[in-house]
């Protein structure tokens, strides 16, 4: 699927509106997150956050919290 979407001004921010088409796609709706993934040849990939990239910014969150004085101290070190 290629579709070309025109950034338009949101605020002071630039966006997108993402088509019903695309939702579908990636499995999402509004209100949900989505992760912009940039790939080794430079080229940006959108995924729903549900993905491996969740699940690995969850068990990080866990691990830093569990650990955080430890990693405190190595850090001062």
């Amino acid at each position: 699927m290629v579709l070309e979407l025109k950034l338009r001004k949101i605020g002071n921010s630039v966006g997108i509106f993402l088509p019903r088409k695309a939702l579908t796609h990636l499995k999402a709706d509004a209100g949900d997150t989505i992760s912009l993934i940039k790939a080794p040849d430079g080229s940006l990939h959108l995924s729903s956050a549900k993905g491996k990239i969740t699940r690995q910014m969850d068990v990080m969150r866990d691990v830093t919290k569990r650990y955080r004085n430890t990693l405190r101290k190595l850090g001062k070190q």
